[in-house]
């Protein structure tokens, strides 16, 4: 199963200014590129806090939202499902639902544990041209050395660019 992560970066590495802030700095031409991309995977993976600030679960996918906590959250089976499993077991899971690709779509902490765990194969980022300075990291608390190997660009509007590198394993 390939894995991916997929977010939108400022020019600093900051996917959010603070937990709870909806996303709306990217611009449409990335949330088309990410609502494309994602549908047609048909699952996409994140953490409680993401889900929160999304509010809802996106349609046409699988919603997989990984909390400490799975008791008094209810989902619906093929649409939104609460888990406290490892990364690892996630992927299983998925494969033997027969998934070929999932997205890790945030926060930080939720792309850590994927790629310290040695389970991502593509990072794909949107970078706007903004600097928070301070913020949500796209990776928090890891001191790994992961190396990447780019595979494409894309420019665009608004000065926006949309690369794909591979993890070299």
């Amino acid at each position: 199963m390939k894995t991916i992560i997929m977010c939108a970066i400022t020019l600093d590495g900051k996917i959010a200014k603070k937990s709870g802030e909806f996303v709306n700095w990217t611009g449409s031409e990335d949330k088309k590129i990410f609502a494309r991309e994602t549908k047609k995977s048909g699952v996409v993976i994140m953490g409680h806090n993401t889900y929160k600030t999304i509010g809802k679960p996106l349609k046409g996918r699988l919603n997989i939202v990984l909390t400490s906590n799975v008791e008094n959250k209810t989902g619906q089976k093929g649409i939104l499902e609460f888990t406290s499993r490892a990364p690892v077991e996630i992927q299983r899971h998925l494969e033997a639902r027969g998934f070929k690709k999932a997205f890790v779509i945030g926060g930080g902490e939720v792309n850590t544990l994927f790629i310290k765990n040695g389970l991502v194969d593509e990072v794909w980022l949107t970078m706007v041209p903004r600097i928070f300075g301070r913020g949500i990291s796209l990776f928090s608390d890891f001191d790994g050395d992961v190396n990447l190997e780019f595979n494409s660009c894309e420019r665009l509007s608004s000065g926006l660019i949309f690369v794909k590198y591979r993890v070299v394993k």
